[in-house]
């Protein structure tokens, strides 16, 4: 007779009845996002969210594989198609201080926009500058000023020839200096002749040469300042001329962007530059050296590489906030870099090559960190909170970088820092950074719990076959009929340790 406590073989196997599914295959069903039994998890996780206030920062803690990172990340880009897409940044050329390049705000698309008109601004004022100089006005006005110079100077060379003649001496003027011969009965005689005259006679020209090199420094210091007036006059003139062609590109930059202040002073110093350098557009650009073996000549810097515009972050192709998740935890790319050019053995740098690291790149939006990546690296899990307290980011090289340069490096302007920032891990990290690190708890003050369980309801296993569905055309695999997806429902339950029997 059987024992009313005696169980048969098929009670020591949890089993699940197929045709509790209302599908023949998972492919039937529409994927949805993890966290089955997680919404005590999602409310703090959504709730967190909406906190704008410094400090609410969320670490979310649950056992691994229970879905913490691909429900936040899915949560993630369904709330940020909604929010306000954030500005664009750009760092252009600091013309008081070139060694701290500005960082310069803009709203989305227009970042580029700047880029692009600045490079168009660089090629037409090359091409304009040279194109006004080489008109026939600017040079028949140029040769007058030469030619005013010329006059001026050879009437002081003939009056100083005058003057010497008075003292047995002619004057000539060569290309490099002015110099005397004596004359002897109103001949000019060489070194030679004169080494024959007698002591006498040569002392007595030696005493009148001391007023004749007198007569010749004060006619030099003369032609030298009249020199100077002409070069200036000349300066003054291009700079007239090409006011006007440089302020044609610049106004319509600056109707442009008149509500932005940095701009607009960037503009008004690149218009000042541009004068300045005039002399220097007017050159003729050498052919570049192809000889692998033959060092370059190290030619007078460009000045429109101080009129480039780094689109450092460019937003334009975004919709909504930034969600970014990255696997890379090395120093540079979350906090970007400053590079360097190998130019011929010397290290060179400038504000193009400004790099943005994750953290600009999630600015107006969030951030995703695995705990224990990120603390492998405890510089930057320092920097992190750095910038999270005084919300705020800059450009600093990395230690690694700062011990093989013994160089001066750029010092950019740092940029305002708002995004959240979602810590996930177990419990055992966030309760050694709750007890060790006081920054922790001022910065991360939200924590949500994710479950390593959840109750067997109909609800959750039709979830479950959804989600399976999202893996199979995620992965590519076959869909699961229901039997082997009843045989998968078992197998959770069993690594769960739940029985089946509580379903309903």
């Amino acid at each position: 007779m059987k024992n009313k406590n005696e169980l048969s073989y098929k009670d020591l196997k949890l089993t699940f009845d197929k045709n509790e599914f209302d599908f023949e295959t998972t492919a039937e069903l529409s994927p949805i996002q993890a966290g089955i039994g997680q919404d005590r998890g999602i409310k703090a996780l959504e709730f967190g969210l909406q906190v704008d206030v410094k400090g609410y920062n969320l670490y979310i803690e649950g056992p691994s594989g229970v879905g913490k990172t691909m429900y936040t990340k899915n949560y993630l880009n369904k709330i940020s198609a909604k929010k306000k897409v954030p500005n664009d940044w750009c760092y252009i050329y600091n013309f008081d201080n070139p060694n701290e390049p500005i960082a310069v705000s803009l709203p989305a698309g227009q970042g580029k926009e700047f880029k692009d008109s600045m490079d168009g601004f660089i090629k037409e004022i090359k091409k304009d500058i040279k194109k006004t100089f080489n008109a026939d006005d600017f040079e028949k006005e140029k040769s007058l000023i030469k030619q005013e110079f010329e006059e001026k100077r050879t009437a002081l060379l003939n009056k100083l020839n005058e003057d010497a003649n008075k003292y047995n001496f002619q004057v000539k003027a060569a290309q490099n200096g002015i110099y005397m011969m004596p004359m002897v009965d109103g001949k000019a005689i060489e070194e030679e002749e004169f080494e024959k005259l007698d002591e006498a006679v040569k002392q007595e020209y030696e005493n009148k040469s001391t007023i004749v090199q007198e007569q010749i420094m004060n006619v030099i210091g003369k032609i030298k300042e009249i020199e100077r007036a002409s070069d200036k006059k000349i300066s003054e003139w291009q700079s007239n001329i090409a006011l006007l062609t440089v302020n044609v590109h610049i106004n319509f930059l600056k109707s442009k962007y008149k509500r932005n202040k940095k701009i607009n002073k960037f503009l008004n110093d690149v218009k000042q530059d541009v004068l300045k350098n005039v002399p220097t557009f007017l050159e003729e650009e050498k052919p570049a050296n192809n000889n692998p073996h033959q060092v370059p000549n190290m030619k007078k810097p460009d000045p429109c590489l101080n009129y480039r515009v780094n689109l450092f972050v460019d937003n334009s192709k975004l919709e909504g906030a930034p969600v970014i998740m990255d696997s890379n935890y090395s120093y540079n790319n979350i906090f970007g870099v400053l590079e360097y050019e190998n130019f011929y053995g010397v290290l060179k740098t400038d504000h193009t090559m400004l790099k943005p690291g994750l953290l600009q790149l999630a600015n107006g939006g969030y951030i995703i960190f695995q705990a224990k990546d990120l603390l492998a690296n405890p510089a930057c899990y320092e920097n992190l909170k750095k910038a999270l307290r005084v919300k705020e980011i800059g450009i600093e090289n990395s230690h690694e970088q700062r011990a093989s340069m013994a160089m001066i490096s750029l010092k950019p302007e740092p940029i305002p820092l708002d995004l959240k920032v979602i810590l996930i891990g177990n419990s055992n990290i966030y309760q050694t950074l709750l007890s060790m690190d006081s920054d922790f708890r001022k910065l991360f003050k939200i924590k949500v719990e994710f479950e390593d369980d959840a109750p067997i309801t109909k609800e959750n296993i039709n979830k479950l076959a959804a989600i399976i569905h999202g893996f199979c055309v995620h992965t590519e695999l076959p869909e699961l009929d229901k039997s082997a997806m009843a045989r998968l429902v078992e197998y959770a339950s069993k690594i769960a340790r739940k029985s089946l029997k509580n379903f309903n």
